[in-house]
């Protein structure tokens, strides 16, 4: 057997550990949370077969090599090409779509360019392409035995046509010689023929020369006889994409046409994004039940609008408007008026164009853009490409009405798809390709995924699981693969279908490291690291590393979980409350996405799981339409929630906080410690200290995000940034500061004998020992502990934490503020990236939330989580279409006996 070797690894919190791991298998790697799994699979083992890959690159490339740190480890042996598969979804801009990251897009618009039809954007007929056979059988089969005149179009000069044997031509339904006139139109249509539409030779010699000389463009008059004497009817064929009855005609339908990113394809209105920004009424006036007096105009309650509002109350009196009236009240023309303005007053609108003269300052482009909102683009209905590309279809779709059907409808489609012997050989390959991309996104659980589904909005478990498919699709050997949480926001149901697909990688001949903490996952594996014993610096070290059997004798943390040998704690850690019924949230009609008009209810005072699999609807309801309705009600967040009739109950609620997995910030400068506002009372003790008196250094000084103390090479970022062009973008080390972000002058105050780098470098749990002291500093870090964050470092850049961390981050953050009572927290999937022990602090930190007087909703997978929930929604049956319906509403101990849930299904599997 061939095998990866490791000696000697001590990046981050690694031990100088050594180990080998088995080639064409699947590994997993568990442990702890902090326990150095990700050290490990990611910091090292991809790391260092990344800077091979780098190496091979060209010159130009290499000259950086020397800047980029190699992972800290004495040796390693063996290592393939290594190809990571992490949980974040580095997509921000609109262009992305689920089609365009699975190639699935590119491909359709291949096969339109093959196989689709032509249909008049005007008429909305059919264009055919015609060939003089085409163009005889349709004339026999529509026209036969009728008198016609047979002709192409010319804008040759008279004598031209007389030398090549043409001397009529035709014109208001007469044939007329080309000699007899003097003045002649500029476009005439030559007289090739008059005769009789039969089954004969000279009828079909007559289309084929009428066909060469148009260039491919012919007319046929028709003589039919009427009640009221003899009718001529033109009818006109072409090769080209020109239809008969508008004269409109198409471009070729290239693959290039079909692309939204292009400017061919692109619609001209929109630019190919499928909407365009405008001013939000919503958000200019967000509380319609204020008066304008009383501040109805959001904008201009700033200072520095405040003129604006003067000269509308002013104005409004003269143009008889009631300004102490509210907003809601006030008629359709008078809203009209004071938006655009009238003799008396200038609008709203003259506002934002005043504004929009001054966009070249960055503060007036972002005031600006708080009062504009996405609309679908008035053009293309959404559609993002332009008339001439969306007037191909197959089988009656354009390709953006395709586009908008599921992963698993277009499964549907194309099994149904009907196609002649031609159509099928020449995009026989095609679909081919489609169809098995297709069952490789189905087979990861994102069937509910439509192709138009923007690839920001997905989540970072989902990204990971279409770039799966992608490698799927690959067919690669010999190829390390390198998985964070697979199963991360995947439903039990649909983990077993996803470790189906992680094994046939492996038969492929490929080593597949997996750092995994579910259960299901692990007992899926061929062989075993577990990290740990502990987090942080308690870390680092291979507590075993064998065969699977051997692991469930091995009495390791994980293996004794395995056992069941932690359930008494979990059992702890339910508070068996008792529901009230009376006291409850209602959000009646939601139909937003596939939700199927449910009505939800919410009792206050409890912690509740939403639950469901993959695409059953849970985020629909309980963020797009819950969350957005609620914070809309609070004025928290202007933004749309998907429609629903009635929101009922909320008089009980002081306020709604989300807590969801969005990174904490969007730059290095971001960390733990400044996220908690810790900094804040480090950096006020750094300038308490002697030396920092002395020189008259204050908090600010310490801070990196302003000119001080701070490296002025890299601005307090610790790194600089290489544009590769073609490749992802390098962060090396600054060569300044050496990635310690401070002047040597800032370094030089220190607190017991540590400067303040050396302070960001340690773990919270290092930093509670350390700060003793100081109880405000500690405090803070105590609740990062309690929640199973205590391996993370305080200066830790926010946007190397996983989505579960920040979100960890978010609660420590509501715990570490004043106390608060009567609000609903919403949280989205909180055990990602846990332990089953931090699954368990996790379980008592929100416990605890709710104990004060707090309700707690829940969208989770974890079967131990829901376990210890007091009440579960459990949406269904299944995933996209046929899910957004509530199929069980009760306690966890009631879903076990539901046999239409699947969430019940696997709770009576786990507890039985």
């Amino acid at each position: 057997m061939s095998y990866l070797i490791i000696e000697g690894a001590r990046q981050n919190n690694l031990k100088n550990i050594s180990l080998k791991i088995p080639h064409d298998q699947l590994v997993v790697i568990t442990g702890l949370s902090g326990s150095g799994k990700s050290s490990l699979a990611f910091d090292t083992i991809f790391a260092e077969g990344q800077w091979r890959f780098i190496e091979s690159l060209s010159s130009y490339a290499r000259l950086y090599i020397e800047k980029l740190d190699r992972p800290d480890v004495d040796k390693i042996q063996n290592i393939r090409p290594a190809i990571a598969l992490e949980q974040k979804n580095p997509v921000k801009g609109s262009r992305s779509t689920v089609g365009t990251l699975t190639e699935i897009y590119d491909l359709l618009r291949v096969l339109y360019s093959k196989i689709s039809r032509p249909y008049c954007p005007s008429c909305n007929k059919e264009i055919k392409q015609w060939s003089p056979e085409a163009i005889v059988n349709y004339l026999l089969q529509r026209h036969n035995q009728k008198r016609c005149v047979i002709t192409f179009p010319s804008s040759d000069r008279p004598e031209d046509l007389i030398k090549r044997g043409f001397y009529r031509f035709f014109e208001n339904n007469e044939t007329r010689e080309l000699s007899s006139t003097a003045t002649l139109p500029q476009n005439l249509q030559i007289v090739v023929d008059r005769t009789i539409i039969r089954q004969e030779a000279r009828f079909a010699e007559s289309i084929e020369l009428a066909f060469k000389q148009g260039n491919g463009c012919l007319t046929v008059f028709i003589f039919e006889s009427r009640d009221n004497g003899l009718e001529v009817r033109p009818v006109r064929f072409s090769k080209d994409r020109t239809c008969e009855e508008c004269n409109i005609t198409l471009a070729e339908p290239a693959p290039i046409l079909f692309s939204f990113n292009h400017p061919i394809g692109a619609c001209n209105s929109c630019n190919g994004f499928g909407n365009t920004l405008r001013y939000d009424e919503s958000l200019i006036v967000p509380d319609p039940t204020l008066s304008i007096q009383d501040g109805a105009i959001e904008p201009w309650e700033k200072p520095a609008a405040r003129w604006w509002k003067e000269q509308l109350i002013k104005g409004a009196k003269k143009a008889g408007i009631d300004v102490k009236k509210a907003f809601s009240d006030l008629s359709e023309e008078e809203k009209s008026m004071i938006f655009k303005g009238c003799h008396h007053f200038y609008g709203i609108e003259d506002f934002f164009d005043d504004l929009e003269a001054k966009r070249y300052k960055l503060h007036v482009r972002v005031f600006l853009s708080r009062y504009r909102s996405a609309f679908v683009c008035p053009e293309c209905k959404g559609k993002r490409l332009r008339p001439e590309a969306l007037a191909y279809r197959l089988a009656g779709l354009d390709i953006a009405e395709l586009s908008k059907k599921s992963i698993d409808e277009l499964d549907i489609f194309f099994r149904k798809l009907s196609l002649s012997k031609y159509e099928k050989e020449v995009s026989k390959e095609i679909i081919k390709q489609i169809e098995m991309k297709i069952t490789f996104l189905k087979d990861v659980g994102l069937g509910y995924l439509t192709l138009d589904r923007l690839g920001k909005t997905l989540s970072g478990g989902e990204y990971q699981r279409v770039n799966l498919a992608n490698q799927i699709a690959s067919r690669l050997t010999g190829t390390l693969y390198v998985l964070d949480e697979p199963t991360i926001g995947l439903h039990p149901r649909d983990t077993k279908r996803i470790m189906s697909i992680i094994k046939d990688m492996v038969r492929h001949g490929n080593t597949v490291l997996v750092v995994e903490h579910d259960a299901s996952v692990i007992k899926e594996a061929e062989w075993i690291v577990e990290m740990g014993p502990g987090s942080g610096q308690k870390g680092g070290e291979v507590i075993f590393s064998g065969p699977l059997k051997e692991f469930f004798t091995s009495g390791t943390t994980t293996s004794r979980y395995l056992k069941n040998e932690f359930s008494y704690k979990l059992g702890s850690l339910i508070r068996y409350r008792p529901v009230n019924r009376e006291k409850q949230i209602i959000l009646k009609g939601a139909t937003g996405h596939n939700l199927k008009n449910i009505t939800l209810k919410i009792p206050l005072g409890s912690l509740i799981a939403v639950t469901g699999v993959s695409g059953s609807g849970k985020s629909s309801l309980i963020v797009e339409t819950l969350y957005r309705a609620l914070a809309r009600h609070f004025k928290i967040s202007f933004e749309h929630p998907l429609p629903f009739k009635e929101l009922a109950g909320i008089d009980s609620l002081k306020g709604v906080k989300l807590i969801d997995q969005s990174p904490i910030g969007k730059t290095p400068r971001s960390n733990p410690a400044t996220y908690l506002k810790i900094f804040d009372l480090i950096r006020r003790l750094y300038a308490e200290q002697p030396y920092a008196v002395a020189h008259g250094y204050t908090p600010g000084f310490f801070s990196f995000n302003v000119p001080g103390g701070r490296c002025q090479r890299c601005s307090g970022e610790g790194y600089e940034k290489l544009e590769m062009y073609f490749f992802e973008d390098l962060y090396v080390r600054c060569e300044h500061c050496h990635g310690r972000r401070y002047s040597e002058e800032a370094l030089k105050v220190t607190y017991k004998e540590k400067n303040i780098y050396q302070v960001l470098q340690m773990t919270v749990d290092e930093a509670i020992e350390f700060f003793r002291d100081e109880e405000g500093i500690v405090e803070k870090l105590l609740v990062l502990k309690d929640i199973g964050l205590g391996y993370l470092k305080l200066g830790q850049p926010a946007t190397t934490l996983s989505g579960g961390e920040a979100q960890r981050l978010k609660i420590c953050s509501e715990l570490s503020n004043s106390r608060k009572t009567g609000f609903l927290y919403i949280l989205d999937e909180p055990t990602v990236g846990l332990h089953y022990l931090d699954v368990l602090s996790l379980i008592g930190i929100l416990q605890k939330l709710v104990d004060e007087g707090n309700t707690v909703v829940v969208i989770e997978h974890n079967l131990d989580f829901i376990k210890t929930t007091d009440w579960v929604i459990d949406l269904g049956p299944e995933g996209g279409p046929d899910g957004g319906k509530i199929v069980f509403e009760g306690t966890p101990d009631d879903l076990i006996d539901c046999k239409n849930s699947h969430t019940g299904r696997f709770l009576r599997e786990l507890y039985q």
